[in-house]
C-alpha cells in the first residue's frame, strides 16, 4: 500500500510497493541517469529484474516534488528498504535492500537537489508512520555522499553509528602514473607479477591458442549466461549447493538482467576461451560511468594456471582503454587478492545507522543491540 505526505519544504515523500506497472518508473530512471552517486543495484531494471527472487516485502521510500503517481512528477530520492525486526527484540528498523547480488546501498540522489532530497529522505519515517531508525548496509564511508550525509547529520543534529567497516578493491583510472590511464597498471603491478601472468599465459596456451573475448551482442548474451552458470557450477559453488544452477529464481534474475541491460548495450561477459571453451568468466554491468565486476568463476581443472587472475587482468586492460569508464567497483568481499593485485583503489564501506529526523527514543539502544549482533558476527568468524 502507497502512502505519502508532504514536507515542511513542500516536498513529498512516499513509501511505494515495488511494481512494474508503477508510474513512478519514467521517474525513477531520470533519476538514476544523474545521481549524485551511481548505484547499479537501486536502478529500475536492476530491483524490479530482483523482484521475485529478492524481494519481499521491499518499498521505495522516495523524494518527489509532487505526488509520485502524477504526471510529470520529478524524482529527487529513492531508497528500497523493508521493515525488519533485526534483533529479536520489538524494535523495527527500516533496512535498505541487499542480497547476494547487491552489495553497495547508496541512495539515489538528484546530483542538482542532493541536499535537500537526502534531509526529506532521512525525515520520511517521522512523515509516514515508520521505524526512527534507518539502517543502510554498504554506505560509502568516503565520496560526496559521505560529505553530504555528514554535514547533514551535523545540521540536523541527527545522531549515526557504523558497523562492519571494511574496504573493497576499486579501480580508479586516473590514478595511474603520471595520471594516465596507461600508466595505471605499472604503478599497481609490480615487475614480478607480469612476468608472472605472461609465464601463466603461455602455458595455458600450450595446447591450443587462448582468446579473450568480450560479449556484448544482446543476441550472444543468453548462450554467455548460460556457459557462466555451467562454469560456476562444475566448481566450489556446484558443489556446496550455491550455484545459480542449483537456485532457478536466481537463474531467472540474471535472465532478467540479460533482458534489460542487454539491448542497451550495458551487459557484458568477459571470457578467456581456448578451443571452444571457456577457462574464465565474468558478469558485469555498466551505469553511467561506472562499471561493476558483478560475479566470476574459473575452470577449477586449471586452477594451476590462474585463469582467473589471466581474466581479470584483461578485464582491467579493456577498462583502461575505455575512456568511458571512469571508476570500477568489484563488488567483492574485502581482502580479496583476486582483484586487489590489479586495482590499487579502496571503496571504503560501513553499515550505517542513522536516526531519522525528529529524534528517535530508542536510538540507543538500537545502536547496543546492532553493536552486539557485530560482535557476535566476529566471534563467529574463523581467524586466519
Amino acid at each position: 500500500m502507497a502512502v505519502s505526505a508532504r514536507t515542511a519544504d513542500g516536498l513529498i515523500v512516499a513509501a511505494l510497493p515495488l511494481d512494474a506497472g508503477s508510474p513512478l518508473l519514467s521517474a525513477w530512471r531520470d533519476l538514476a541517469r544523474d545521481p549524485l552517486v551511481e548505484n547499479l543495484f537501486f536502478e529500475a531494471e536492476f530491483a524490479l529484474a530482483a523482484a521475485e527472487a529478492f524481494g519481499g516485502g521491499i518499498r521505495l521510500l522516495t523524494v518527489s516534488d509532487r505526488p509520485p503517481e502524477a504526471p510529470g512528477a520529478r524524482l529527487f530520492a529513492l531508497w528500497p528498504c523493508r521493515v525488519v525486526r533485526r534483533w529479536g527484540v520489538p524494535i523495527p528498523a527500516l533496512m535498505g535492500w541487499t542480497h547476494g547480488f547487491s552489495i553497495f546501498g547508496a541512495p539515489l540522489l538528484a546530483r542538482s537537489e542532493a541536499a535537500p532530497a537526502l534531509r526529506a529522505l532521512l525525515d520520511a519515517p517521522r512523515h509516514l508512520g515508520l521505524p526512527r531508525r534507518l539502517l543502510m548496509p554498504y554506505l560509502p564511508l568516503n565520496g560526496p555522499l559521505a560529505a553530504l550525509l555528514d554535514d547533514t547529520l551535523s545540521r540536523t543534529g541527527s545522531r549515526r553509528a557504523d558497523f562492519w567497516a571494511h574496504e573493497r578493491g576499486f579501480l580508479d583510472p586516473s590514478a595511474g602514473r603520471d595520471g594516465t590511464r596507461e600508466g595505471y597498471l605499472d604503478t599497481h603491478l609490480s615487475e614480478r607479477k607480469a612476468r608472472q601472468l605472461a609465464r601463466l599465459f603461455r602455458r595455458i596456451s600450450t595446447d591450443a591458442p587462448v582468446a579473450h573475448e568480450i560479449v556484448r551482442e544482446p543476441d550472444r548474451l543468453p548462450e554467455a549466461l548460460d556457459d557462466y552458470i555451467a562454469l560456476e557450477s562444475a566448481g566450489w559453488k556446484g558443489r556446496a549447493g550455491t550455484a545459480v544452477a542449483k537456485r532457478p529464481e536466481e537463474a531467472a534474475f540474471l535472465a532478467g538482467l540479460v533482458r534489460s541491460y542487454g539491448c542497451g548495450g550495458r551487459m557484458r561477459f568477459d571470457r578467456l576461451r581456448r578451443d571452444g571453451r571457456s577457462l574464465a568468466a565474468s558478469l558485469s554491468l555498466e551505469t553511467g560511468s561506472t562499471f561493476w565486476f558483478l560475479k566470476i568463476a574459473h575452470d577449477e581443472t586449471e586452477a594451476k594456471n590462474s585463469p582467473g587472475a589471466l581474466l581479470v587482468e584483461r578485464v582491467t586492460r579493456s577498462l583502461l582503454a575505455d575512456p568511458r569508464i571512469a571508476e570500477a567497483d568489484s563488488c567483492a568481499p574485502p581482502n580479496f587478492p583476486l582483484i586487489e593485485t590489479f586495482w590499487g583503489e579502496r571503496r571504503r564501506l560501513a553499515h550505517g545507522l542513522i536516526e531519522a529526523g525528529g529524534g528517535d527514543r530508542l536510538f540507543r539502544p538500537a545502536v547496543a543491540l546492532e553493536g552486539l549482533r557485530a560482535q557476535a558476527a566476529r566471534a563467529r568468524t574463523p581467524r586466519p
